[in-house]
């Protein structure tokens, strides 16, 4: 399945589908006059400039806004009912920003005539939109079910949930697109499933995934390995891959079992995107925003900060060190130097309340949350956000990583300068500390959003008012 090609038809659909609908519109708003169309007034439709630009630069404002929402996403695996919704909301947004942007100096005689307008280009725009739209996604549907394309998949367990699922899934009349490629056992049971290849055990499967370039993981466990569950999925954090689990009757009578296909297998599938694509971008806009604002406006009060540090002690005003971001990458973090230049010359250490390598001035910067303000310009270039989990250094990961695997879940989304665990912990003391601050990172990343992040920053500033940073 060629998923880039796929999306550039969706795209030149989408972009033909607006230039239709404007190049009507146009013409509607030059001949429709009087309660009536004219067809005197088409003479000067084809000689008016603007129709050009506008069959140009409106449907490209169609297909940003298209990719803003996120209609360019999992294009093989679209509801066509949640697609229709979505274009049906994203027309009438649209259309209300155009209307607003393009329509709203029209003269007219009679305010109704801009109500008049405002429907006549939703029916116009949604109806060739929706309609190429549900014809590519009924062809790519029809395809799938009829195994023509599908979905490379590796199946996780070996018993007979693992045998009932596969021979439902691979034997039904409709195909849900699955590719059964192997399946991989969990504890290194003698147990088989049947006309299935064996591929290898639970700790070969980031390379089982990489070498038979796997679209899914359908983990089917025992009862007696539902602990291994967190344990895989912590294995498959940050790699491209669909995750789907069998629910069990627990998560039946807790309400957790949300299912979109009335004819499919019943399968749990595992949300990897934490964000939806607008608040996506929502979120990168307001951190470049806020860092340009903070960089530019506090320029003289960094100076002060500077001259501070220089004074409290010998070495460098800034400090940077390695730390660990999106994706796992490392990157150089930032930060006005608030401990002595051989702070950690025995080794890489925490520090402690009290903590000796701490200068007098800096023991103001860290109450007041000032030794971070430098990371605003890791903010500008993209490594880190304003809010989200803290980052680490990879000798304190390593250890984390040996009590609590789950942790690289954090590495999903962008580090910030404050975060849901800092505004409670703290700085981290220890190891233990911090995977206790791990819970409260964990669950921002399960409830994240951009209201969550106003809320995190306003107690932040909080905590640097009444200088109970620690």
């Amino acid at each position: 399945m060629n998923k880039n090609r796929l999306i550039l038809k969706y795209i030149v659909l989408d972009f033909l589908a607006a230039m239709l609908a404007w190049g009507l519109f146009f013409i509607y708003r030059k001949c429709y006059v009087d309660g009536g169309f004219n067809p005197y007034y088409l003479r000067y439709v084809w000689i008016d400039s603007k129709l050009y630009l506008g069959l140009l630069v409106i449907p490209s404002f169609w297909i940003c806004l298209h990719a803003l929402v996120g209609l360019y996403r999992s294009v093989y695996r679209k509801s066509r009912l949640k697609e229709f919704l979505q274009v049906l909301t994203t027309s009438v947004l649209g259309v209300l920003v155009l209307f607003f942007v393009v329509l709203l100096d029209d003269e007219v005689s009679v305010y109704q005539s801009y109500y008049e307008s405002i429907l006549v280009l939703f029916v116009l725009h949604f109806t060739p939109t929706s309609l190429f739209r549900i014809i590519l996604s009924s062809r790519i549907a029809y395809r799938i079910k009829s195994r023509k394309i599908g979905f490379q998949t590796l199946l996780v367990g070996s018993g007979p949930r693992a045998q009932n699922i596969y021979s439902e899934l691979s034997t039904a009349k409709k195909s849900e697109g699955h590719f059964f490629r192997g399946y991989v056992n969990i504890n290194g049971e003698n147990t088989a499933v049947t006309n299935l290849s064996k591929l290898g055990s639970k700790n070969e499967i980031p390379a089982l995934i990489a070498h038979y370039g796997i679209d899914e993981v359908l983990i089917a466990t025992e009862e007696h390995q539902k602990a291994e569950i967190a344990s895989i999925i912590s294995m498959l954090d940050g790699l491209n891959v669909v995750i789907k689990i069998i629910p069990d009757l627990y998560q039946h009578l807790a309400g957790m079992v949300k299912m979109g296909n009335v004819f499919g297998a019943i399968l749990i599938e595992i949300e990897t995107n934490v964000l939806p694509p607008w608040q996506k971008f929502v979120k990168r806009s307001f951190d470049i925003l806020a860092a340009v604002l903070v960089l530019v406006l506090g320029l003289p009060f960094y100076v002060v900060i500077a001259v501070l540090v220089k004074i409290g002690s010998t070495g460098p005003i800034f400090y940077t060190q390695k730390r660990i971001g999106l994706g796992g990458r490392s990157f150089d973090i930032i930060k006005f130097r608030s401990m002595k230049v051989d702070a950690e010359a025995a080794g890489p250490q925490l520090s402690k309340e009290n903590d000796p390598r701490i200068t007098r001035i800096g023991k103001i910067l860290r109450k007041t949350r000032v030794d971070e303000f430098p990371q605003f310009w890791n903010v500008l270039v993209g490594e880190m956000s304003l809010v989200g989990p803290r980052p680490e250094r990879q000798f304190f990961i390593d250890q984390i990583l040996q009590k609590a695997p789950h942790y690289k879940r954090l590495h999903k989304v962008k580090p910030g300068i404050t975060s849901w665990g800092q505004v409670k912990y703290g700085y981290a003391e220890n190891v233990e500390e911090m995977i206790a601050r791990l819970q409260y990172d964990l669950l921002y990343l399960e409830n994240i959003s951009l209201i969550l992040d106003l809320k995190i920053l306003i107690y932040t500033v909080l905590i640097m008012i009444q200088r109970r940073g620690k």
